[in-house]
């Protein structure tokens, strides 16, 4: 069975980690700590009193000064991974942890995790070819020595840098090395361990080269799994959930994300707020439980993502320079159907041109296996479909040979709206107005990654009102925009009432428009 000994870097806050210690090793595993010199030597002292009666704890041999980015923060990794596997023998896993982290797992569960596979757990693809590095230099932080900290010596590290590339001081990296990149927060075999440290004794080389490389711990341990074991015993993600927001600071989780922490496939979670005190006495007690079954629906970032998003209104889609000039066509006209239930949009589509004959195409933005005729290749993604899209709309139009085309599009496709509506074409649109059942808002959840079939019924019930409110938010932008010739198709009016808006909007006879409105099971979910 698995025993893991964790690898716990820390900084601060000794009470937290006198608790954190506890709690791992309740259950019979191990944490090696290392704490770093900066802080105070009576926290640390303090940590140790603490913990002196805990035979599953052990120390660093050395406290060292860890700061962000440099080599400093490896080797106190490795200093803590050299006292756990000199006091922890039996330790089968080795799990680099900080003091943010917390489980969202019980042992058990973390256990069995580990025994099903022997694998390694370390997030490593490629350096150059993945594009794991959004921001900052990249081949920089291998092919030139790095000996100041950018956080603390900022002016001294560019000016270094400037001026290794001034006098051609380029390096070379070590012939037989690939060099990875991933997240620093890894779980590996004992075995891999062993090896990672003879290897370092063995090639000092590379020791000296990643010393001097700018963020190591993102490259070294990466690097090196990846040098001596066998790539199908490795599983190339991190077993600690951790996001990022777009300013690249991590995402912090508070009480109100406990169900969502545990419905995600991870074991552990960073980073947990310090003033999140219920959620840690819950995920704390949560570890010691035996028989608990976890939910798995993994839906955290997309829902991150949605939320964090809700509110951000921008002109995603400015015209190119290319199309500063182009028009659908003065003597055009562009009928836009838009409606967030996509099949409702669908079903009156296709009656629209059973009875008018207008030409029609369902969500094109939004739909990437929408049936469109073969264009070139412009209409082959939906990323060509809207960088393009007003030469697709009027190839669109000579294809079909006509003056007047129907499309359907989403709602939240607000800034390609604005732009068709500022078309010399005559443009005019048809909101459908449907209601939105709690199954329906279920059912969309699931859809577009915001929550998973196993996702727990409480967790969905406080996120169904935002998902409705969003759902109104986009409907409230469209009749905010000003746009003319726009008109509304409501579920809950009369077939006569939406006769009326049909005629406006496809100019037709009320008695065609009323055989539109009555379509049968038009709404129907």
């Amino acid at each position: 069975m698995a025993q893991i000994a964790f690898i716990l870097l820390s900084h601060k806050d000794p009470d937290a980690i006198v608790d954190q210690a506890r709690r791992l090793t309740a259950v019979g595993d191990y944490i090696a700590i290392h704490f770093d010199a900066s802080a105070a030597k009576a926290d640390y002292d303090r940590i140790r009193a603490a913990l002196a009666d805990n035979p599953n704890v052990t120390f660093a041999a050395r406290r060292l000064k860890c700061g962000w980015g440099g080599w400093s923060l490896v080797e106190g990794t490795l200093e803590a991974v050299r006292a756990a596997a000199r006091a922890f023998p039996r330790a089968t896993h080795f799990y680099m942890v900080s003091g943010d982290c917390m489980s969202i797992k019980s042992a058990e569960f973390a256990h069995d995790t580990l025994d099903a596979e022997d694998v390694d757990y370390i997030e490593s693809v490629d350096f150059f070819a993945s594009g794991w590095i959004r921001t900052g230099i990249k081949e920089d932080r291998l092919i030139y020595r790095h000996w100041f900290n950018e956080r603390t010596h900022k002016k001294l590290f560019y000016a270094s840098l400037d001026w290794q590339k001034r006098l051609g001081l380029k390096r070379k990296i070590p012939n037989d090395l690939q060099i990875m990149i991933g997240s620093q927060w890894w779980c590996l075999r004992r075995r891999t361990i062993e090896w990672i440290l003879d290897f370092i004794h063995q090639r000092p080389d590379v020791v000296r080269f990643f010393r001097t490389t700018w963020i190591p711990d993102e490259t070294f341990f990466q690097t090196l799994v990846r040098h001596m074991v066998p790539a199908h015993e490795i599983r190339s993600r991190t077993l600690t959930f951790l996001m990022f927001t777009d300013y690249g600071m991590p995402v912090t989780f508070y009480n109100d994300h406990y169900d969502m922490l545990l419905s995600q496939d991870y074991l552990f979670a960073r980073k947990i707020s310090p003033q999140a005190t219920e959620l840690k006495s819950r995920l704390g007690a949560l570890y010691a439980e035996r028989g608990v079954t976890f939910n798995i629906s993994n839906e955290g970032r997309s829902l991150f993502s949605f939320l964090v998003g809700r509110g951000r209104i921008g002109r995603r889609f400015a015209p190119r320079f290319w199309e500063a000039e182009s028009t659908i066509g003065r003597d055009r006209e562009l009928l836009i159907v838009v409606a967030k239930k996509w099949h409702v949009a669908k079903r009156l589509m296709d009656r629209i041109r059973q009875v008018t004959n207008v030409p029609t195409i369902d969500y094109l933005f939004d739909e990437q296996a929408t049936d469109l005729p073969d264009l070139g290749g412009i209409q082959s993604s939906l990323g060509k479909r809207a960088r393009h899209r007003r030469a697709l709309m009027r190839m669109l139009y000579d294809y079909f040979e006509t003056d007047r085309l129907a499309v359907a599009m989403d709602p939240n496709n607000m800034d390609l709206l604005r732009d068709l509506f500022s078309d010399r074409s005559t443009t005019r649109l048809l909101e459908i107005e449907c209601e939105f059942s709690d199954d329906w808002l279920r059912g969309h959840a699931v859809r577009v990654g915001l929550a998973g079939v196993s996702t727990p019924e409480e967790a969905i019930g406080r996120l169904l009102p935002t998902i409705r409110a969003d759902l109104y938010l986009e409907s409230d932008r469209i009749r905010d925009a000003g746009f003319d010739n726009v008109h509304l198709l409501r579920e809950t009016a009369a077939p006569e009432e939406n006769a009326r808006a049909l005629t406006r909007f496809l100019t037709i006879p009320e008695d065609r428009a009323l055989d539109i409105a009555r379509t049968e099971h038009l709404f129907s979910d």
